[in-house]
């Protein structure tokens, strides 16, 4: 039973990886009620099940559901397995990151730099998934308004990202968007373009054409050439982000939201 639940959370995960969400959702939810089902409520194999159940409703939109399913992988883990173990520390990770997704940057900070201190202790602080903690609270502290320790973290984490994963890479991706959208903050264009036209050609190797986690980035990208006056390039960028979002989240998803805004502004007569 517990490799039938591993096994179907495993394919899961790989659904939502290629962005196929309604497929990764069906599945997660058919693996947990079989879990659930056979298994005791503080049995270790229902975190899987619960944790990329989470993941993949943050992508869709479901915040709410997402977040009880963290809390509930954490409460198994922490029970079975201690505060320090490293799992801990991904369901930190994660609920930091549902919390930055709904721009509560407070509530994000605390979950996210637990995470750092767990798996720093537990990997080393050159393990590229103590740069991913980094790169998570870089945004959360950036949102924060401390731009610099956001910077600091996120450079950090790029320098182990490239010298454990190589330059082609999707962590390297979204780092260096997360670079980007620094520098744009910061009044830096041009800088913020050349990131972000990086992380978008490293993002359409590793993921495909028309994968939703495109959308960021397009959106992003979109925004800089409508500031700098390119309204045709700002108008295909936005309307690809929509494209590739459109048929996998909610229709309230914050990135689909603000692509049709951004849109229907390029398209509105002056």
């Amino acid at each position: 039973m517990r490799q039938r639940v591993c096994d179907a959370t495993a394919l899961g995960a790989r659904y939502r990886a290629q962005g196929r969400y309604g497929a990764a959702e069906h599945l997660l939810r058919t693996a947990l009620a079989v879990a659930h089902g056979a298994l005791g409520p503080y049995d270790l194999a229902l975190v899987g099940p619960l944790n990329e159940l989470g993941v993949t409703l943050k992508y869709t939109g479901g915040f709410t559901e997402a977040e009880r399913l963290y809390r509930k992988a954490l409460a198994v883990v922490e029970s079975v397995l201690g505060p320090d173990h490293p799992d801990a520390a991904t369901l930190h990770h994660n609920l930091g990151g549902l919390a930055h997704a709904r721009g509560d940057f407070t509530a994000a900070e605390g979950p996210s730099q637990r995470a750092v201190e767990i798996r720093a202790k537990a990997c080393g602080p050159d393990h590229p998934d103590v740069a991913a903690d980094r790169a998570a609270l870089a945004a959360i502290v950036d949102g924060l308004g401390r731009p610099t320790e956001a910077e600091a973290l996120l450079r950090q984490a790029l320098t182990v990202f490239e010298r454990t994963l190589g330059p082609v890479h999707h962590e390297v991706a979204v780092t260096l968007h997360n670079l980007a959208a620094l520098a744009f903050r910061q009044g830096d264009p041009a800088a913020a373009e050349t990131g972000f036209r990086r992380a978008l050609t490293i993002k359409r190797s590793t993921l495909g054409p028309d994968h939703p986690e495109l959308a960021p980035t397009l959106h992003n990208l979109a925004l800089i050439r409508s500031a700098l006056g390119d309204t045709n390039e700002a108008i295909q960028l936005h309307a690809q982000a929509i494209a590739v979002l459109e048929p996998v989240v909610t229709a309230h998803h914050p990135i689909l939201t603000a692509a049709r805004r951004g849109l229907a502004a390029l398209l509105s007569p002056p």
